[in-house]
């Protein structure tokens, strides 16, 4: 049962309590804007580095761009690994066969792609959970000294949006046994029949196992961008984009990332944010943000910091002024 079902109100930043965290903002949506703002958080990336981004469907058209990753991985993380889990439903990266036949069409082939489950899965703490004292990963998250989360903003059927705390909560859990805890009530006939807070909630312990395992050694990037209100998960069957883009963000608090993330979606003019917000509102995505604050995961205050215009301190308002609407 949801410990809360407050999922579907927004919070204004005034009625937000706690310390504020650095969160980096562009506009620059290209290669040398990704990298640029990597740099500012690029400290925490050391050793053996995994990079967790969503690799998506065959052919999904949404996706974060090949070309920025290649470049990003090329210049400023060399040796860096793409990583990834099989898929909990029955499609194209259901095991770990059919996963790289659908890596490979999707063209993440410019660097080691490393399925975590492929080989088992290992049972990481969950401290401080209501519903998980333990989370099943892939057991090779263990071979990685430092994670950065590479995740492409936008709507989710079941979470409302998909931020950091999505790309990690589901993404770094293992495809059979870590995502059925997540989703599914064991004796049900439906594997999708946890919804709305309580889902949220679970996400978020599971996130919370793989944010303190890299402690101190895990970086946030969000890229808001072909923000449809479905996941990358549905491909070429994904709702048509009507948001339009905005920029990226970059933290060291996944909290600090993916309310600022909201945030600029809630600063857009009503007739451009309306299906988006409807997506997250309807699901209560927003529970996600409301429980990693009352996990510990992070700030939900944060210091908007505009890389575009000497560091600027900013508002979400400030930030999405101007933009255009979204043209395919």
């Amino acid at each position: 049962m949801a410990l809360a079902n407050d999922g579907n109100i927004y919070v204004p930043y005034n009625k937000r309590s706690g310390s504020e965290s650095v969160v980096y903002f562009t506009r620059d949506l290209s290669p040398e804007g990704l990298r640029k703002i990597y740099a500012r958080i690029s400290q925490a990336i050391t050793g053996k580095v995994a990079i967790k981004l969503h690799t998506g469907e065959p052919k999904g058209p949404n996706i974060i761009p090949r070309e920025w990753v290649r470049s990003l991985i090329t210049n400023d993380i060399p040796g860096a690994h793409i990583v990834e889990t099989n898929a909990y439903y029955e499609a194209s990266r259901h095991t770990t066969e059919l996963h790289r036949k659908t890596i490979e069409t999707n063209g993440w082939t410019f660097a080691p792609v490393d399925i975590l489950d492929e080989d088992g899965a290992v049972m990481f703490p969950v401290k401080g959970g209501h519903y998980f004292t333990e989370m099943l990963v892939g057991k090779n998250l263990l071979n990685y000294d430092s994670l950065l989360v590479l995740t492409h903003f936008k709507g989710h059927v079941q979470g409302g949006f998909g931020g950091s705390n999505k790309n990690i909560g589901i993404g770094c859990a293992d495809g059979r046994v870590g995502k059925a805890m997540i989703h599914t009530t064991p004796g049900q006939p439906d594997q999708w029949d946890i919804k709305t807070e309580e889902f949220m909630e679970r996400m978020a312990e599971s996130a919370k196992a793989t944010v303190d395992h890299f402690a101190g050694h895990i970086a946030f990037v969000n890229v808001l961008r072909n923000m449809s209100v479905s996941c990358d998960c549905e491909g070429i069957y994904a709702a048509p984009v009507v948001t339009p883009n905005i920029g990226i963000i970059a933290s060291l608090d996944i909290l600090a990332a993916d309310q600022a993330s909201v945030d600029l979606v809630y600063a857009l003019p009503e007739r451009y944010h309306h299906d988006l917000v409807e997506r997250i509102e309807s699901r209560h995505g927003l529970r996600q943000l409301s429980y990693m604050k009352a996990l510990g995961m992070g700030n939900d205050k944060y210091i908007l910091t505009d890389i575009d215009n000497g560091d600027a301190r900013i508002t979400p308002e400030d930030a999405v002024k101007g933009v255009q609407p979204f043209r395919g």
